[in-house]
């Protein structure tokens, strides 16, 4: 059964754009990682200032294999420089660095769920 994990990054709307930049640019770390299954960064649009990142992983193995990965270093510290190079959390990146450098979120916390039914569009 698969499971989902969500963290929750409060962003700054003056920092969305680095946050998102950063994540566009860090494509292909979490993707190759055994057990991964899915990716979507969301951006807020109702009244919050908290995007979401969603992973979905084979298992709860798989995703903290992750966190201990060389990649999930590497995209995390990449981040916090502030710079891009193929990266996650895609997976749980933070989207760190506000500006130059820094986080652009001002906080985060991770959500986790098991996968109890999914419904995808046929075709």
């Amino acid at each position: 059964m698969s499971i989902v994990k969500f963290n929750v990054l409060t962003v700054p709307e003056d920092a969305r754009a680095t946050l998102e930049e950063r994540f566009a640019g860090r494509a292909g770390l979490v993707e190759n990682q055994p057990g991964f299954e899915e990716f979507q960064l969301l951006r807020p649009v109702e009244g919050t200032d908290r995007y979401l990142v969603y992973t979905r992983w084979r298992d709860e193995e798989s995703f903290q294999n992750w966190l201990k990965s060389d990649a999930f270093r590497r995209g995390h510290a990449q981040a916090a420089e502030g710079r891009s190079e193929g990266s996650a959390p895609a997976g749980h990146g933070h989207g760190h660095g506000h500006g130059h450098g820094g986080p652009a979120a001002a906080s985060s916390e991770l959500w986790g769920f098991e996968v109890v039914e999914h419904v995808s569009a046929q075709g």
